[in-house]
């Protein structure tokens, strides 16, 4: 298996598609990463040379933010946005939505929960 900065990518695919393994390269930052280095992305992952590999990674510690230095600095703004005050902020504080509609579409950070109920009838099955 290849290994790209200390991260292991799968060997099998494109190398197009093993780089957004990743924690902070997606698909187009990929693309990019590829053409700059001079590789073309249809590649398989393990056919790479080392000194592709190599090409590949100094591009990345060069230029980008990645793993643990990227969820560092992500973390550092919003303590940041917590210390200062911001509407942003005080939803991550109390762990809501902080973005959109937030009565019905924050299903994930409410916890799936479902706040609405039948018509209240009761069947004519259950004693009253």
């Amino acid at each position: 298996m290849p290994r790209i900065s200390g991260f292991v990518i799968p060997d099998n695919k494109q190398i197009l598609y093993s780089l957004p393994y990743i924690y902070g390269i997606g698909l187009s930052l990929s693309k990019v990463i590829l053409k700059t280095a001079g590789i073309d992305g249809r590649r398989i992952a393990k056919d790479l040379s080392v000194e592709e590999l190599n090409r590949i990674q100094k591009i990345i510690e060069k230029t980008y933010k990645i793993e643990g230095d990227l969820k560092k600095e992500i973390g550092q703004n919003i303590k940041h946005m917590k210390e200062v005050g911001t509407w942003r902020g005080s939803r991550h504080t109390r762990r809501l939505p902080i973005r959109g509609r937030t009565k019905t579409n924050s299903r994930t950070t409410r916890g799936n929960v479902r706040k609405t109920m039948g018509s209240g009838r009761k069947s004519a099955s259950e004693k009253t």
